[in-house]
């Protein structure tokens, strides 16, 4: 691949003060130093409190580094001090949030649904131009994975906690598979960040993966639209005591219990799962997190063991039909499949144009929407996917009705190198082994063939 372009400080500078004078933004209300060589730094607001202009400037800054600036060099306008204090704040916000979010809509609101973006920054910026970004009538619920395989997960990542911070009911940011320390260490995003802080990598890391952990599972939006990452998610037997944990307690641990049918858990299910881990697991007493990252739709009625990927559920078009009667529910978001996994299963339809409509049943329909065109950012293969990526739009009267909104990529991108082996590596979650076995499988119920 291309080396990224590298400019002198002195020419950085100056683009960077031309860019804000033909925005008209003759005082930008971030704050901003002079660094070594003229470079203008980013300072954290002394009150702790963000401002629009301040979120608007970051944006900017960012765009103009990645285009601009060797990635070793990003610290030179993005000081690590700024970065600590925006994901202590943060953190502190997700951790507030429970694991299924309620996200009112008024009247006069839209939300604006987004799948996974993975590091390509600069379809964010654009998606956030064409759709409007967050404001006190516009409400955002991003689906997860922000980071991996993109080579601007960083950026992305840390301008969407901007937004966050900024308007914390007004922007939902819910957990993807890919906001783990497995995926991370696997698809590029820690080398992302070693490539880009150098000595302080390990810090920057930590606390992103410490940001991971807070992210809420899913989101109930309007009161009819559910809302998570992979989908829909097992019934969990409870816990033993300590006194009859024994032989019980440890065949829970081992693996699956082979005896039992699986069975469709419920919100409440979701409510109750302790969602502060950094990798969920397939395994144990606590599996409901793995199943809402991880799962995916079948065509086929059922919910069984999602044995291609390793952990999460295969759930057909029963569970949803259930799934959806019992919380009265109207539409049901996923997202989690690119245009590389749907290649790997025929039997669903191809993520050509951003979503796919993949259950239509009595109480309504279950998509799967993906916002990262031209996706993956790095392909061995000459003959790229060149699909598209898409938002939803939500509005009233009928907040479940999805008008949806398709995009391309921004093109050029600019020249930089991957940070993983896209050429050796697994090229799809479809083909991860995170070690979960076989078992048995259950039902959800009856779904007529109309309905399916």
């Amino acid at each position: 691949m291309d080396a990224p372009r590298r400019v002198t400080r002195a020419s950085s500078a100056q683009k960077l003060q031309e860019q804000r004078h033909n925005a008209t933004l003759q005082e930008p209300a971030v704050a901003m130093d002079e660094d070594v060589g003229g470079l203008m730094t980013i300072k954290w607001p002394k009150n702790g409190a963000l401002t629009l202009e301040w979120v608007q400037e970051l944006g900017k800054t960012l765009d103009f580094a990645s285009r601009n600036l060797l990635p070793s060099e990003l610290p030179n306008v993005l000081p690590v001090a700024v970065i600590d204090a925006l994901l202590v704040a943060v953190h502190k916000l997700f951790h507030r949030e429970p694991n299924c979010v309620e996200v009112p809509v008024g009247p006069s609101c839209k939300a604006v649904l987004v799948g996974d973006v993975h590091g390509q920054f600069h379809d964010v910026l654009h998606l956030l131009e064409i759709a409007g970004p967050p404001s006190s009538n516009r409400i955002f619920v991003f689906n997860g994975d922000y980071v991996d395989r993109g080579a601007w997960g960083f950026e992305t990542y840390f301008y969407l906690l901007a937004w966050k911070l900024l308007l914390p009911h007004r922007v939902f940011l819910l957990r993807g598979n890919h906001e783990t320390k497995f995926c991370t260490s696997a698809y590029g995003f820690e080398q992302e960040v070693t490539s880009k802080f150098g000595d302080r990598s390990k810090h920057v890391y930590r606390k992103m993966l410490g940001c991971f952990e807070g992210h809420p599972l899913a989101a109930r939006v309007a009161g009819c639209v559910y809302m998570a990452h992979g989908g829909l998610f097992r019934q969990v037997e409870k816990e033993p005591s300590k006194k009859s944990k024994g032989k019980t307690y440890r065949r829970l641990l081992s693996g699956r219990n082979a005896e039992k049918p699986l069975k469709l858990g419920t919100l409440d299910d979701l409510a109750k799962a302790r969602r502060m881990v950094l990798d969920p697991s397939g395994f144990g007493t606590n599996v409901i997190p793995g199943d809402v990252l991880w799962s995916d739709p079948s065509p086929e009625n059922g919910l069984s063991h999602n044995d291609s990927r390793g952990i999460g559920l295969l759930f057909g078009p029963d569970c949803t039909q259930e799934f959806m009667e019992k919380h009265k529910l109207k539409l049901i978001v996923r997202s989690h499949e690119g245009p590389d996994a749907r290649d790997k299963r025929p039997e669903m339809d191809a993520m050509n144009k951003g979503y796919t409509i993949d259950h239509v049943v009595k109480a309504g329909k279950l998509i799967t929407l993906f916002s990262a065109p031209d996706y993956p950012q790095f392909q061995a293969s000459a003959n790229r996917y060149n699909n598209k990526g898409a938002y939803i739009v939500l509005e009233a009267p009928d907040f479940s009705v999805p008008h949806f909104f398709e995009f391309e990529a921004v093109q050029p991108r600019p020249k930089v190198s991957p940070y993983y082996d896209f050429v050796n590596s697994i090229d799809s979650d479809e083909e991860l082994d995170l070690g979960s076995g076989s078992g048995s499988e259950g039902s959800c119920g009856s779904v007529s063939d109309k309905e399916t």
